[in-house]
C-alpha cells in the first residue's frame, strides 16, 4: 500500500494552520493571525508541499476545520479546501474544530478526557466533551452552542478532565467548576491542523471522505445568516 498523504487546513478561529502527513512524516505550520487567514493559508499549504516534495494531485484527501468557530473563518476554510480539492481531484474530510482542540490536549498533555469550549460571542460558547478511544478523541454527547451559565448549572463531571479553548478564558469564573478536577491546557487553546491529521486518517480509513461539493461547514448556531446592509440588494 502506498503511503497515505493527507493535507489538513484550518482557519475557523484566530489561528491559521496547515499540516501534511505523508506516511509517518508530519509537516506543520501554525500562526495566530486573526485577520490574515486569506493571505496566509495558501502560502502555508505550498510550503508544506514543497517541504515534503509532493504535489496536490498526489494527495489522497484534504481535511478542513469544519467549525464551529468564526462564521467568516469557517467559510474561508471550506472555500479554500474545496478549491484545492477540485483542482487536485481529491475528496474532502471535515473535522470538528472542538475535536481538534481536544486531540491537541491529548498530544500535548496526554489528556484522556477533555472539554473544549470556544467563545462564540453574544454571551455564548461552543462546547463539547471528548473521551480518548484508541488514540483518538471521540465526542461524548453532542457539540452545542449555549450560554456558559447553563453549562455551569449542569452536573459536575467526576474525575480528572482537561479544559481548553477561548471559552474557558472568557468565562473562567463560570466554567472552572465544571469538573471536580479540571486542569487547563492553554497550549491547545486554539485548534491546530496537525491535530486534525489523526482524526482525518481514521475518517479516511472508515470511508468518510466526501466529494468537494458535498463538504459542509458546521456553525451550530442556527441563527447565523447573512444580513443585507441598508440600501443594498
Amino acid at each position: 500500500m502506498n503511503e497515505l498523504k493527507i493535507l489538513a487546513l484550518d482557519t475557523a478561529t484566530e489561528a491559521c494552520s496547515a499540516a501534511l502527513q505523508v506516511g509517518e512524516s508530519i509537516y506543520a505550520r501554525w500562526e495566530e493571525a486573526p485577520r490574515d487567514h486569506t493571505k496566509k493559508i495558501l502560502p502555508m499549504v505550498q510550503a508544506l508541499l514543497d517541504e515534503a516534495g509532493i504535489t496536490l494531485s498526489e494527495l489522497d484527501a484534504i481535511a478542513f476545520g469544519r467549525g464551529p468557530g468564526s462564521f467568516t473563518g469557517v467559510r474561508i476554510g471550506v472555500g479554500v479546501a474545496q478549491g484545492l480539492a477540485f483542482g487536485a481531484g481529491v475528496p474532502l474530510i471535515g473535522i470538528s474544530t472542538l475535536a481538534a482542540m481536544a486531540q491537541g490536549a491529548h498530544r500535548l498533555e496526554g489528556a484522556e478526557r477533555v472539554v473544549s469550549a470556544i467563545d462564540a460571542r453574544m454571551g455564548e460558547i461552543y462546547i463539547g466533551r471528548y473521551l480518548l478511544q484508541d488514540g483518538l478523541m471521540v465526542l461524548d454527547g453532542e457539540e452545542r452552542v449555549t450560554a456558559p451559565e447553563a453549562v455551569a448549572q449542569e452536573e459536575t463531571l467526576s474525575g480528572l478532565w482537561f479544559s481548553t479553548g477561548t471559552g474557558f478564558e472568557t468565562y473562567a469564573d463560570l466554567l472552572n467548576g465544571l469538573a471536580d478536577d479540571l486542569r487547563p491546557c492553554p497550549a491547545a487553546r486554539l485548534p491546530a491542523a496537525q491535530d486534525m491529521l489523526p482524526l482525518a486518517k481514521a475518517a479516511w480509513l472508515a470511508g468518510r471522505a466526501v466529494a468537494p461539493e458535498q463538504a459542509t461547514p458546521v456553525y451550530l448556531r442556527d441563527k447565523v445568516t447573512w444580513k443585507k446592509l441598508p440600501g443594498r440588494e
